[in-house]
């Protein structure tokens, strides 16, 4: 299974979220580009959804160092 290092800090874990959950949402908008009908609204509806997790995880890095 994935195994991350065990000594990693929290900040770090939801920084390398924040950018996975960016990737994510810029792929799934391009993807959406390519379809039509109802799989581009499912594939835009995907990508609002990892938009929301990302801005989550931002919130949760601002509440670690409000200052950063």
């Amino acid at each position: 299974m994935f195994v991350i290092a065990p000594g990693i800090d929290t900040e770090s874990l939801l920084a390398h979220a924040c950018e996975s959950l960016a990737s994510a949402s810029v792929l799934a908008s391009d993807f959406a580009g390519c379809l039509e009908g109802p799989q581009r609204n499912t594939m835009l509806a995907i990508q609002q959804i990892i938009m929301l997790g990302e801005l989550a995880v931002n919130r949760a890095l601002d509440n670690i160092d409000p200052q950063g």
